[in-house]
């Protein structure tokens, strides 16, 4: 069993990993019974930590706001992800947060041992960012977007789509996605669906204090519901193909950001992307070295015919 000293600062790890923990799981973490549980969190409690419970068969404990932060336990790997990601958000696409992090990277390196040090400093030596030319999001709008997903708010935001109009929505956010830009994926109340918005055409955005039930994601999950609307967004020609070949085999040949890839049996798939360009579209369906069969759209199932002709109109006559 651990020294009480120890045992304090696992329990403080644990809340710090989790918001929310059950008696029993608690106890059972720490291999210690109930009532050395209580007087535990008694301990942290005389200490300044603010440990809320609740009573009962499925009560338990949760680490509130202090009027303080409390200390950060990190292991090396943390450590080292955290400096790292500091470094990266000092000169990354959230304005506001450059300073902070840079305050905050001064204050970690100032308490990293040696060896950690060198981890760090090897990997900010080795990493060349890309440098990306674009809006940024605002610190505050992107804090509390999180926030509302966290705590299944429904979130009140005006919104500006590509041509500039200004819209209100009401809806219920879910998941944060990051692809070099923002994207907030969330149902939108008004539409009854699944919709994407970029963070940073999002003004003021409000939790209306109403919760919700979060919903299933949508297919594929959140990234790939973002990188489909990514791919369609603004484009002309929006294809389904069947393919005459694995699923697993087309996605290794095609990324997620070309388009989606679904399994419709065990010898073929249905691919859909978009594009701005037929001829475009062509050649890439004809670089995958796959059989496959175009179901729409129309303009392009005519183009390929006419492109079909024209190529064997080109081949060699033989006499019969």
């Amino acid at each position: 069993m651990l020294q009480t000293s120890a045992r304090l600062l696992r329990l403080l790890s644990l809340f710090q990993a989790q918001r929310y923990w059950s008696g029993a799981d608690l106890s059972a973490r720490l291999r210690v019974t109930a009532r050395t549980l209580r007087r535990d969190v008694d301990r942290l409690r005389s200490l300044g930590y603010p440990v809320h419970s609740t009573a009962g068969v499925a009560g338990g404990y949760q680490l509130g706001a202090g009027a303080t932060l409390p200390p950060l336990l990190l292991d090396d790997d943390e450590a080292v992800a955290v400096a790292v990601g500091l470094r990266t958000s000092a000169s990354g696409s959230v304005s506001g947060i450059e300073e902070a992090s840079v305050r905050a990277l001064l204050k970690l390196e100032q308490v990293l041992p040696s060896r950690l040090r060198r981890r760090v400093s090897a990997l900010h030596a080795f990493i060349v960012p890309l440098n990306r030319e674009g809006p940024t999001v605002d610190l505050q709008i992107l804090s509390s977007i999180a926030g509302s997903c966290r705590d299944h708010l429904c979130l009140l935001f005006r919104y500006r789509g590509r041509d500039g109009t200004p819209s209100e929505r009401r809806v219920e956010p879910h998941r944060l996605v990051h692809t070099g830009r923002w994207y907030l994926v969330a149902w939108d109340l008004v539409r009854d669906d699944w919709r994407s918005f970029r963070v940073d055409r999002i003004q003021s955005a409000l939790s209306t204090g109403k919760r919700f039930t979060p919903r299933k994601a949508p297919e594929g999950g959140y990234a790939a519901y973002v990188g489909r609307a990514v791919t369609y967004a603004g484009v002309v020609y929006q294809a389904r193909v069947t393919f005459h070949a694995p699923a697993e085999a087309i996605a290794r040949w095609i990324p997620p950001s070309a388009g989606n890839v679904n399994a419709v049996d065990e010898r073929t798939c249905q691919f859909r992307t978009g594009s701005q360009s037929l001829e475009s579209l062509s050649i890439y369906l004809a670089l995958t070295g796959v059989d496959f069969e175009v179901h729409e759209p129309p303009e392009l199932i005519d183009y390929m015919r006419a492109l079909a002709d024209r190529f064997h109109r080109g081949l060699p006559k033989h006499d019969a």
